[in-house]
């Protein structure tokens, strides 16, 4: 794999560009770019968000949005003059796969046309890979394109892709020159339930952290300040947060908590802090740049992230939430879900409770408010797992390689 020539041209596909969540794709991008790869990006939604990542914004002149309706036929009629067979099976395939489900298949429809209508470009472009993020609409539209135009494709899948809307999944492991996710939970789960041969051809390659703008900051903690990050959603476990800082309350303990994120639960949230009395003690932040946030955990005396399995069964993957507050020296507490134990071990980069368990959260950040040597041990623990295994850089340097493979035919 060494002995490849260096990765010249990749196109990322994804739902949209740029999206307030998902920095971790802004990041890989840049690390590519940083090898000297020339990333172009497909979104596959008209850009929508008001708040932009500065990382993104860098990025803007390398993505290309949908156009018009014109321009959408335009492509689909070249693609089917040049490329009829395929054209044609991949739309069979995709009403094939997801007929029962109407609002799924208009939607893969959709990706299938948006990704097509990039398809004289495309041929200019001449991709050596097409990639896509998430195994839903992106990786269809990657599928598609990749082969329309006899390119190979890889794609990366993370968490509701996986437990909730798995389309076409096993048949796009099997055509992807390279298949990748996230955590050895995800490679467990989808070879039990979709295809044996996940097990085989799936690439761990985690989603990492900027270690330069998460610099080792362990010292100078505000007593008591507690940090939690993320979308207020049933999977982030912010209900079971408020009620373990209830108990904190009860017991007499002394904290902050800063919540940073938004989302559909938030009234409920404030509802529920305001009914435990806590409500004074709760501070709900919104969404925030990234510079706010990790200026956040640089102050903090610990990051909790109580992640749960919702009801639909839909759940995180590794929150890179996490990541980047291990990265700083701020102490994290988290849950046995899905993929968080391959980067917290209990009592050694962290502490882990069980889902949905009030006393036992408040337990862990009360030892952790209480013991300064523990917190000392598992921080220095939590930088040298993050620098081995979760930095952003070093995972895209894993991804090119395996990218230069498929490309060079290795």
């Amino acid at each position: 794999m060494n002995s490849q020539p260096p990765l010249q041209r990749v196109v990322y596909i994804v739902s949209l560009f740029p999206c307030w969540s998902e920095t971790f794709i802004v990041r890989e991008i840049n690390a590519l770019v940083e090898n000297g790869v020339d990333v172009r990006i497909i979104s596959l939604k008209s850009p929508s968000e008001s708040l932009v990542q500065a990382d993104a914004t860098a990025l803007m002149d390398r993505v290309r949005h949908p156009k018009t309706l014109w321009s959408v036929f335009a492509g689909l009629v070249s693609a089917f003059l040049r490329s009829p067979g395929q054209t044609l099976s991949t739309f069979a395939t995709i009403i094939a796969g997801n007929w029962r489900k109407p609002v799924v298949l208009g939607k893969s429809l959709a990706a299938w046309a948006r990704g097509l209508e990039h398809v004289d470009w495309l041929r200019d472009f001449d991709p050596q890979v097409i990639h896509a993020h998430w195994a839903t609409y992106p990786s269809t539209a990657a599928w598609t394109l990749s082969r329309v135009l006899c390119r190979p494709f890889s794609f990366t899948s993370h968490a509701h892709d996986i437990f909730i809307e798995r389309q076409l999944i096993a048949r796009k492991i099997e055509d992807a020159a390279l298949a990748v996710t996230i955590s050895r939970f995800n490679v467990g789960w989808l070879s039990e339930r979709e295809t044996p041969l996940a097990d085989k051809k799936l690439k761990i390659i985690h989603c990492g952290v900027d270690l330069e703008r998460n610099p080792w900051n362990p010292d100078g903690r505000e007593p008591g300040q507690i940090l939690a990050v993320g979308r207020l959603d049933p999977i982030k476990g912010f209900a079971t947060l408020i009620e373990a800082l209830a108990l904190l309350r009860e017991r007499g303990i002394d904290f902050h908590c800063h919540l940073l994120g938004s989302g559909p639960l938030e009234g409920e949230l404030r509802q529920l802090a305001r009914q435990r009395g806590v409500g004074e003690h709760v501070e709900f932040a919104g969404a925030q740049p990234q510079d706010v946030v990790r200026s956040w955990m640089t102050q903090a005396s610990m990051f909790v992230l109580p992640s749960e399995v919702a009801e639909d069964g839909n759940r995180d993957g590794i929150p890179v939430a996490l990541m980047e507050a291990m990265a700083t020296g701020c102490p994290v507490i988290s849950t046995r879900v899905s993929g968080i134990p391959e980067l917290i071990e209990d009592g050694a980069q962290g502490l882990l409770v069980e889902e949905r368990q009030p006393r036992a959260l408040a337990d862990a950040m009360q030892r952790l408010l209480a013991d300064a040597a523990l917190s000392t041990r598992i921080v220095d623990a939590a930088r040298v797992k993050i620098e081995s295994e979760f930095d952003a850089r070093k995972e895209a340097r894993r991804l090119q390689k395996h990218m230069e493979a498929i490309a060079y035919g290795a």
